[in-house]
């Protein structure tokens, strides 16, 4: 089977949802494919005492229409733009539906309030699941001023891709989403800055061990050649697309939730490791995905193995 070209987005009737959507059907309409939108809803239950604690489901019908307008309501927002479109309704999980039909599609997509605190924090919010267990590629829309208005959609609340950000730190999973930042460069002609932190200059993090005699000079100078090859590698299986470089003193969060501010998307990679652990992204993604102020990429090591091994990935 091969993997359709067509980006899978999930919409609720929120502004943050429709931005999300807006961001969706740009990025189908600058590389040529298709929109599949979809909007799911789970039957509420209570408790009824009254029934011997049985449960009693809520008759659907109003909630399906509901669903149905919010369907409507986003098909019509994308209609101008002229590309392919194909709207569904489910039922279930918001999560657990768009991570099943991932395995369909090359890449989804979602918008996330950033409300901050414990709600965005629980494993099933659709923001943090979807990267984590996704079967294509997961970039995640901050809901941010001057999107407010649903029915505005034009430079003030969807901005294409001139900037792009990606973390390296030289490990494989960071040179998947390296090779991931390259294709959207491509996709979007636009500039691509490489990331590597070197958390240093605070005495904490990874590095605090080091003595400090260390010479700090040395320690980034060495990072930078490392750097440097990775990108070298990669830069010259795509010559048309120049990579800027940067190591700076800082973790890999805070300098790509930096970035964040004068990018357009940032591009993590994570390691998606199965069981239990697999449940949450490393601890850099999950912080880039909290704070960054513009979209974030997601690409997981499990989701890029199955993109690779799709004949038409």
């Amino acid at each position: 089977m091969t993997r359709p070209e067509v980006v899978l987005v999930g919409v609720d009737g929120s502004t943050a949802s429709l931005h999300a959507l807006d961001w969706a059907a740009t990025y189908a309409q600058r590389v040529g494919w298709g929109l599949h939108i979809v909007c799911s809803y789970s039957l509420p239950s209570f408790t009824a005492a009254s029934l011997d604690g049985g449960y009693a489901a809520l008759d659907d019908t109003a909630i399906a229409e509901g669903a149905k307008a919010v369907l409507a309501e986003a098909e019509a927002r994308v209609a101008p733009l002229g590309i392919p479109v194909q709207g569904t309704v489910a039922t279930g999980d918001a999560a657990g539906v768009l991570v099943d039909m991932s395995s369909e599609h090359s890449l989804a997509v979602v918008g996330t309030r950033g409300r901050g605190g414990f709600t965005e924090r629980l494993l099933g919010t659709v923001s943090s699941a979807l990267p984590a267990h996704a079967h294509c590629p997961t970039v995640v829309v901050p809901h941010r001023a001057g999107a407010d208005d649903p029915q505005r959609r034009d430079g003030d609340t969807v901005h294409e891709v001139s900037r792009i950000v990606v973390g390296v730190d030289g490990s494989p999973t960071s040179e998947v989403a390296l090779r991931h930042a390259v294709g959207q460069a491509e996709s979007w002609d636009a500039e691509l800055v490489a990331v590597a932190g070197v958390p240093l200059g605070s005495g904490a993090g990874v590095l605090a061990w080091l003595p400090s005699q260390i010479d700090h000079e040395q320690v980034l100078a060495d990072v930078e050649a490392g750097l440097d090859v990775i990108v070298d590698r990669i830069q010259a299986e795509h010559p048309g697309v120049k990579i800027k470089r940067h190591v700076l003193d800082g973790s890999g969060a805070e300098l790509l939730t930096e970035f964040s501010a004068a990018a357009d998307l940032v591009v993590v990679g994570s390691r998606g490791r199965g069981g239990f652990r697999g449940l949450l992204l490393g601890s850099t993604s999950q912080a880039v995905l909290h704070h960054s102020q513009c979209p974030v990429l997601v690409v997981t090591r499990r989701c890029d193995e199955e993109m690779q091994a799709d004949p038409a990935a």
